[in-house]
């Protein structure tokens, strides 16, 4: 079962399809290229909410769907739930 996609290879995150549970080994699918990928979920991250693919740190720009959502104003880790505590728009 996919628990989480991920647009397009060189995303930063993904956004997850059911509720995912801190420490569970989840399965996700890169749409772009159909190819399947495995996290580990470092936090719980509800259904809709993003998942980090990759850690970065304050001051990156995260994407999804191969466009610029924002900044990371917290770093995070590959696994971690990315949502308004560490990512914030671009706009103001």
């Amino acid at each position: 079962m996919i628990q989480f996609l991920v647009h397009e290879k060189g995303d930063s995150v993904g956004v997850a399809t059911v509720d995912i549970k801190a420490g569970e080994t989840v399965k996700g699918l890169f749409m772009d290229s159909q190819e399947k990928v495995e996290v580990k979920a470092l936090d719980d991250i509800p259904l809709g909410h993003k998942i980090a693919m990759l850690p970065m740190s304050a001051g990156d720009t995260v994407l999804k769907y191969g466009h610029d959502i924002g900044k990371v104003v917290a770093p995070f880790q590959k696994g971690n739930h990315v949502h308004i505590q560490n990512l914030k728009t671009k706009r103001w």
